[in-house]
């Protein structure tokens, strides 16, 4: 069991990069005449496939977070978290055949351009800055240090700097071709992380039967897994009565079984997928059918996430829990570095490479999205209205390199206390606060006409402030059983609301405001949009593929139940 890396595993990683830069450079080369069209440099407009579609938006949401975190969720909570992935597939159906329409109809570019010409441009203005700092000193930070650590305990631990140098460098260096660059390198960066994902899953399962004495067998270790940890295989947490364990609390209190269901898990999914510059971008710039194929090729893609980024950590519990996995350190969080230390040379440069190409797609996604709202959304309209096409290309490129240094420059020492909370919780606990005004804006700006600015404005910061309150005060202002809720003792001498509920009840509350705001205004507002009949209409291609994922949903949810 060799727990550092030797010269093929160096060899494997090196030729990865090689054939990533490779590409990228002859795409950028292909397109340098982007250069000239703002739109083509950060939209790809007309220029991105379905499958390019489809592979970048998974490469893009995939990262150091999933592989860490997700992992150790699966040690810590099982197959319970595969909902995550899982429901995300029926979100992009939702996305893919409601959503997207509306978007493109109104030639809908970024979502603080969706803000302003549904609702008012103070809107847009104070959410594309509020997304600026999120993706810059949230995301994109969490991402770079999760990432530089998973690599760097990898490596030998002595090497964090110039890793997390080298991921920003090689981020940098394929961002900086514009969207067709990102989407097209993704297509090799989600191969890698598939491939060797997978590897890593049945070297997992194949340990797994091998110390059980069932042989290097795959399915024969899963079957050890289900037998050994059969907890670990129930979609459904139970809700804990007075007789249940504070491990039993702690883990509804991550994902509070069927009451997840009810709208929790729902904001998330619709609104990560639905209302985020960093995801919707890359269908912004096709025609319908190629933006829904490519979505929903995405779909069938999540599908499979679970078997990459959340069986190795069910694996490492089975092991750790028989004393077969000694090398686990640090929680739940080591699960998924300590199960790599059982692959041979070369296989785990392979792992490694999967892991790097998931952490630079991520990276490179978002300081895209982050260029193209500062450049399109800030610069062009505030600072510099006269800047031309090629000009915005090269503010998008300086607001690229900015970003991407002011990640560093956080993440270096770890300044923000990514590390002590952990990245999984440190993007969900930021993100998660905003999500239920965002998503109400959001989605009662689209299908509601009546929905008014002000109700938008009231919306995002009653969200926020709802959010606030339920997860940080309610039990201590209004006790910790009620008619909205259960709050539960977290082991840490408080008691908690579930993050699930507590979004649900904030996105409840804010929908109901924005409705009332709304009508004290005209029937119709005038800046709502207008839809056509056949708008949401459906080609036979469309609608197999959505059938296809529903059925597959549905097969695991009655097998796993």
């Amino acid at each position: 069991m060799n727990q550092s890396l030797a010269f093929a595993d160096y060899a494997v990683f090196i030729i990865y990069f090689i054939v990533v830069s490779a590409y990228g450079f002859t795409v950028y080369h292909k397109r340098k005449k982007d250069e000239q069209d703002a739109k083509a440099y950060f939209l790809a407009e007309g220029n991105l496939t379905w499958w390019a579609i489809g592979a970048s938006l998974i490469a893009s949401n995939i990262s150091a977070e999933q592989f860490i975190g997700m992992s150790g969720e699966g040690f810590f909570l099982g197959i319970a978290v595969a909902a995550y992935e899982w429901l995300a597939a029926v979100a992009l159906i939702i996305v893919a055949i409601w959503f997207i329409p509306v978007y493109l109809k109104n030639k809908i570019y970024t979502m603080p351009q969706f803000l302003k010409t549904r609702y008012n441009e103070s809107t847009a203005l104070i959410m594309a800055v509020f997304w600026l700092f999120l993706y810059v000193f949230v995301n994109l930070t969490s991402i770079l240090y999760l990432g530089a650590v998973a690599i760097n305990g990898l490596a030998g631990g002595e090497y964090l700097h110039v890793i997390m140098l080298g991921l920003a460098l090689f981020a940098l260096f394929i961002s900086l071709g514009g969207m067709k660059v990102v989407a097209y390198t993704d297509v090799i960066q989600v191969a890698v992380l598939i491939i060797g994902g997978l590897v890593t899953s049945y070297i997992a399962l194949t340990t797994v039967g091998q110390y059980f004495g069932v042989g290097e067998n795959a399915i024969a270790g899963f079957k050890v897994l289900m037998r050994e940890a059969p907890e670990h295989f129930k979609m459904i947490i139970p809700k804990p009565n007075a007789n249940s364990s504070q491990l039993d609390i702690d883990k509804y209190l991550t994902f509070p079984g069927l009451m997840s269901y009810l709208a929790g898990i729902w904001i998330i999914n619709l609104n990560y997928w639905g209302c985020n510059q960093y995801i919707t971008q890359r269908a912004l710039g096709a025609d319908l059918q190629t933006a829904r194929t490519g979505i929903l090729f995405a779909g069938v893609l999540k599908l499979l996430m679970p078997l990459i980024v959340m069986l190795p950590g069910i694996a490492a519990y089975v092991l750790y829990q028989n004393g077969h996995l000694p090398q686990l350190v640090g929680g739940k969080d080591g699960a998924y570095s300590a199960v790599l230390t059982f692959l041979p040379t070369g296989l785990k440069g392979l792992s490694v490479a999967a892991l790097t190409a998931a952490i630079v797609a991520s990276l490179a996604g978002k300081v895209n999205s982050i260029s193209t709202i500062y450049t399109l959304d800030i610069h062009k309209k505030y600072i510099q209205k006269e800047a031309g096409e090629k000009q915005q290309v090269n503010i998008g490129r300086i607001a690229v390199f900015a970003a991407m240094l002011l990640a560093v420059l956080f993440t270096w020492n770890d300044i923000l206390g990514i590390g002590g909370v952990g990245g999984f919780t440190y993007i969900q606990k930021y993100t998660g606060f905003i999500s239920p005004g965002v998503f109400a804006m959001f989605i009662l700006g689209m299908f509601w006409k009546r929905t008014t600015g002000a109700a938008a404005i009231v919306g995002v910061i009653l969200g926020f402030v709802l959010s606030v309150i339920f997860n940080e005060y309610a039990p201590m202002l209004f006790g910790n059983e009620t008619l909205l809720y259960t709050a539960y003792p977290n082991g840490k001498g408080a008691y908690e609301i579930p993050f699930h509920i507590c979004m649900g009840l904030s996105f409840l509350f804010t929908t109901l405001t924005m409705v009332a705001i709304s009508f004290a205004g005209p029937k119709i507002n005038p800046k709502a949009f207008e839809s056509e009949p056949g708008m949401f209409a459906v080609k036979p291609q469309t609608t197999v593929l959505s059938v296809i994922i529903l059925l597959i949903v549905i097969a695991l949810y009655v097998k796993f139940w």
